[in-house]
């Protein structure tokens, strides 16, 4: 019997112990350790932006990002319903108002021909979440922002890497964020990056970080802002992830097809896309939906899975069935066929970095016993 699969496991073979040794021997540990700017920078330049802010995670960049942009009481922003509670309560704790769209039905990302008849005179800005490895159809999303004058928040935290029509995800917000979470594509454990053209921002979004501190008196304070900062310890690493996240896109596209070739034959499943016209799929997650109804929900599965030693994780429940926001009154009533589809009937199989195609081949074919 083959020991357990997780769902995933990072890859931690570049510099990175290098790096941290470096921390360590020099004492810099603290978030004004010499690492953190070059991470900022490296990053930035990678998604081609001029500044980048790091963060101690990917929500909190959100609650910079929202709160930088001066979205408050009585704004709405138009977002997914399916995607994680971090984008919505960004957005809610700032008093404004989300506006829900459904998901597309292939590719599980916001449904952009929805977006336009959601648009009111309170509306404010768009927030694009690329989900699962493709990006959003970003050209028609940029149309109608301009359109109505609206800003764009772009969160490709699960696309570190990806592009659309050849341009980095996270180049097209007029602030976009990043997260570094173990699962991401470059981890510094924890940690984010907001990310910006747009020097105002860039300064708001570093003051917002660091308590607002001003910089002839330090502990004289105009605004309210939080002690999201990044340690040096924490850029070191993310430094040298960054290093092989060529490397890593790589990995994780052969991970992806070799899953798709060795499921092949299994009409029960559907599959993410491998490409669109747009892009080609960067396999963040190997997720699945259930598409024959005489099988058990996504739920049932995973449990299955589990007993055979094969870790699992639910796809993301829609925003607009959360509890935590009925008890607020929001999304009364609402319904995203779509979204409480995949919701119900998809989750995600071992995908990380580290797995080996030896994995890759049990996994599948515990797949292949279940549903064929």
């Amino acid at each position: 019997m083959h020991d357990f699969i997780p769902v995933n496991e990072p890859l931690l073979i570049g510099n990175e112990k290098k790096y941290l040794e470096e921390c360590i021997d020099t004492g810099w540990i603290s978030s004004e350790g010499p690492f953190v700017k070059k991470f900022e920078t490296e990053f930035a330049k990678t998604v081609n932006r001029k500044y980048g802010i790091s963060v101690c995670n990917g929500s909190v960049a959100l609650d910079v990002a929202v709160t930088a942009l001066e979205i408050g009481p009585g704004d709405e922003v138009i977002m997914p319903t399916f995607t994680i509670i971090s984008c919505a309560s960004a957005i809610v704790r700032t008093g404004a108002i989300p506006v829900l769209v459904d998901s597309d039905k292939y590719t599980w990302n916001m449904n952009i021909e929805q977006i336009e008849k959601k648009i009111t005179k309170r509306t404010k800005a768009i927030m694009v979440v690329h989900i699962y490895g493709l990006p959003v159809d970003m050209n028609p999303v940029i149309q109608i922002a301009e359109k109505y004058n609206l800003f764009i928040i772009e969160d490709a935290a699960e696309v570190i890497g990806q592009t659309y029509y050849n341009k980095p995800c996270g180049s097209f917000g007029d602030i976009s964020v990043f997260s570094f979470y173990p699962n991401k594509h470059i981890t510094t454990g924890e940690g984010g990056m907001v990310v910006t053209d747009n020097e105002e921002l860039a300064e708001k979004s570093k003051s917002l970080r660091n308590l607002c501190f001003q910089p002839q008196q330090r502990f004289i304070h105009e605004e309210l802002g939080w002690n999201y900062r990044l340690s040096n310890i924490q850029a070191a690493v993310g430094l040298a992830q960054l290093e092989q996240l060529e490397k890593s896109i790589i990995g994780k596209r052969e991970i992806g097809n070799r899953y798709l070739e060795n499921l092949k034959g299994l009409s029960s499943l559907q599959m993410p896309l491998p490409k669109t016209k747009y892009a080609e799929n960067i396999f963040w997650v190997f997720g699945i939906v259930l598409i024959d109804e005489k099988y058990p929900k996504a739920m049932s599965i995973m449990d299955i899975l589990k007993t055979k030693k094969i870790g699992t994780r639910p796809f993301f429940w829609p925003m607009h069935e959360q509890p935590v926001f009925h008890k607020m009154g929001l999304f009364q009533n609402e319904s995203h066929p779509t979204s409480e589809n995949i919701a119900r009937n998809g989750f995600y199989i071992p995908s990380g970095l580290a797995i080996t195609d030896k994995q890759i081949d049990i996994v599948s074919d515990v797949l292949l016993e279940l549903f064929d």
